[in-house]
């Protein structure tokens, strides 16, 4: 599963060029990976209430073209890679205008107890490894 998420680069996040800061990539990834979760049937509210928590515990981001004040973005989200207490998740950020690749990244997360503690989803919340299964294209 693949899943779109549209936003618009507001003046703040925009440096003195005229372009995109680079650390508004990960505000951009986050918004897409809860996006994600959401549209897969289960809104990280409710991963948290089962008990499971996803700290980001990795980032990259390789820049291919800058996006602008008024851009309007699309970040195309997946998951590339599930194991039993690790995700990572893909993007691609699109200028929606005229369909430009801006900048690919990656997130990894670790599922964890509240306390922190890495936990194995598929013992702890078998009902969401078997939803990311499916989203990944695993089957479950």
């Amino acid at each position: 599963m693949k899943a779109e998420t549209r936003l618009t680069v507001r003046y703040a996040e925009t440096d003195k060029m005229g372009i995109v800061h680079h650390s508004n990539y990960a505000v951009y990834f986050e918004a897409a990976r809860t996006d994600f979760l959401r549209r897969a049937g289960l809104p990280y509210s409710e991963v948290e209430k089962r008990g499971v928590m996803m700290p980001l515990y990795g980032i990259s981001t390789r820049f291919l073209a800058p996006a602008q004040y008024e851009d309007e973005l699309s970040v195309v989200t997946w998951i590339k890679e599930l194991g039993r207490v690790r995700l990572t998740l893909a993007y691609e950020v699109y200028r929606v205008q005229d369909g430009m690749l801006l900048a690919t990244g990656e997130t990894q997360q670790a599922f964890t107890d509240a306390a922190l503690r890495p936990v194995d989803v598929k013992k702890a919340a078998p009902d969401l490894y078997a939803l990311l299964k499916r989203c990944a294209g695993e089957g479950a």
